[in-house]
């Protein structure tokens, strides 16, 4: 059994309606949008789907309804976007290019956030092939979304920083047009070093409007809060020697588990 097959098992998401991909775009693309996010147990977040079977579809890409995740986040050798999203900044910014493991497919993504704090993200296709670099048109799209976006940063000053790597299950209100996605097998990667989310938890993420969700509500009645808790500011915060104390690091080490790996997971170059 795969990891991503076994979280998969985990959350009970056979009990739900399958939906396409251009379903799920169609109703809940979502591309500006609040998130909130959540640290629950894995039995938690089971109670989670059942309670949503009755109006959420999970998606589901020819009977397979988890997919493995790889980000390479790239930052400035100063972590310009790790200080600016730990001091809560207004003009907070994340560049990475994502990789949909089992579907060969690749994406750039830059993330900025508005004048209200809504999350607004921006994104490109790529071959596969360009997954961990911004090369050519990846880094000419980086960099005209961070102009236009008043921020003062180009792709020369950024390099990898940081590999997350996960298994998502990814369900949506096809009617209201919400979404929420339920991450696991969570490792974070940087040099020679691994951190990994506590097996027994899942980070689910909700992405509407500014109204709570079907799904916010329900966490709440679970007990769940959410947490101001971000896959890259995680694994720099607990991997990089030297970085400040802050509430993200605090709240990780309760979940997450350090240590060395035998090799390095991702050589840090210049960008183009």
């Amino acid at each position: 059994m795969t990891p991503a097959f076994s979280f998969e098992a985990m959350l009970g998401l056979s009990a739900l309606r399958g939906a396409t991909l251009a379903e799920v775009d169609a109703a809940a693309a979502l591309q500006h949008r609040v998130d909130r996010k959540y640290l629950i147990p894995l039995a938690q977040a089971r109670t989670l789907v059942r309670l949503l079977a009755d109006r959420h579809h999970v998606l589901d890409l020819a009977g397979r309804r988890t997919t493995s995740y790889l980000s390479t986040y790239f930052d400035t050798e100063q972590l310009a976007a790790w200080h600016a999203h730990v001091q809560g900044r207004r003009r907070r910014w994340k560049v990475r290019t994502r990789l949909y493991a089992e579907d060969g497919l690749c994406r750039v993504e830059v993330k900025t956030k508005d004048g209200r704090g809504a999350t607004v993200k921006h994104a490109l296709q790529v071959p596969a092939a360009a997954y961990g670099a911004l090369d050519g048109q990846a880094a000419a799209f980086v960099n005209e979304v961070l102009e236009r976006s008043g921020i003062p940063v180009t792709t020369a000053e950024l390099a990898p920083a940081a590999e997350i790597r996960y298994a998502r299950a990814a369900l949506a209100d096809l009617d209201c047009g919400t979404r929420v996605t339920l991450d696991g097998i969570l490792t974070c990667h940087h040099g020679d070093r691994t951190a990994a989310l506590d097996a027994a938890h899942a980070l689910v993420e909700t992405k509407g409007g500014t109204q709570l969700t079907t799904a916010d509500r329900l966490l709440l009645r679970l007990g769940a809060r959410p947490v101001p808790l971000s896959k890259y500011i995680v694994g720099q915060s607990l991997l990089t020697p030297g970085l400040p104390d802050n509430d993200i690091r605090r709240l990780a080490r309760t979940h997450f588990t350090t240590e060395a790996t035998p090799a390095p997971l991702l050589e840090r170059t210049s960008a183009a």
